[in-house]
């Protein structure tokens, strides 16, 4: 793409819209860390978003892939804010729904401190679909060696986004779901929770095909299947044939696209 294209009144306001919601983001997730007295969040909602909120739960370190994917956020806001990306094509196309997902980020957290758990899910739904189509976009627009920067904090972040999100929506949505049912469907946790992840192996797949087998949104998916599956044989509740089930699917989502990554690397005239 011509990264020199004729100046639009637009970019410049682009640029200050991808900062903007990088810091309404950023401050939603340190109150949501529990700064400032505010309750952190998996002490919201009645715990309902703890590691023990439902079967569908990853264990706590699972979380710490928000700090590369805020990191990656903040890299890619600062580089796109610089002049020699104001007038780029791909800036253009992305950096609207990139800020898109950043403030629907922001929001899920505003609305599990102030809002019910229902909403949470509505929130966490709506930014898995942003995501998706900023990493749809993300693909269609990229050009072959387009660039280190370019290629790690658009393609690599977003998909780290992407992967990790579609975990917390199923996760988010367990939640909401345990609050509401009756009781006496505990009984049928295990045969729900494994019909779920065998769902979203398909979904993990359907993305990494979709994107000509990107693997991020593959390493995130897995990162967090397997702490789900940590959580399941160690924490509570417990369900062995969760814990098995995960393993397995997150072997499913990742194997295929890491096949491909090793293909590309040994024919690297394949983008």
């Amino acid at each position: 793409m011509n990264a020199t294209a004729a100046w639009r009144g637009s970019d410049l306001a682009r640029q200050i819209v991808v900062l903007s919601a990088l810091s309404f983001m950023l401050i939603a997730a340190v109150i949501g860390a529990g700064a400032f007295g505010s309750t952190a969040v998996e002490d919201q909602q009645g715990g309902a978003l703890s590691t023990s909120g439902s079967y569908l739960a990853p264990a706590g370190p699972a979380f710490s892939i928000w700090s590369v994917i805020y990191l990656g956020l903040i890299a890619y806001a600062i580089w796109q804010a610089l002049p020699g990306q104001r007038t780029n094509p791909r800036q253009r196309a992305l950096g609207w729904l990139i800020a898109l997902t950043m403030t629907l980020n922001g929001l899920w957290l505003v609305a599990a401190r102030f809002g019910t758990l229902f909403l949470t899910v509505v929130v966490i739904v709506l930014l898995l679909a942003a995501l998706g189509w900023t990493f749809r976009v993300a693909v269609a627009t990229r050009e072959p060696r387009g660039g280190f920067a370019d290629s790690v904090l658009i393609d690599g972040v977003t998909g780290l986004h992407l992967g990790w999100v579609t975990l917390a929506t199923v996760a988010n949505t367990a939640a909401w779901l345990t609050t509401i049912v009756p009781a006496e469907w505990e009984g049928a946790a295990d045969a729900i929770g494994i019909a779920v992840l065998l769902v979203v192996a398909l979904i993990g797949l359907a993305i990494a095909w979709r994107s000509g087998w990107r693997v991020t949104p593959a390493i995130a998916l897995a990162w967090g299947l397997s702490w789900l599956a940590v959580e399941r044989f160690t924490g509570e509740p417990q369900s062995g044939p969760i814990g098995v089930t995960a393993i397995i699917v997150a072997v499913i989502v990742l194997l295929p696209p890491v096949a491909v990554s090793v293909l590309r690397l040994v024919r690297p005239s394949v983008d």
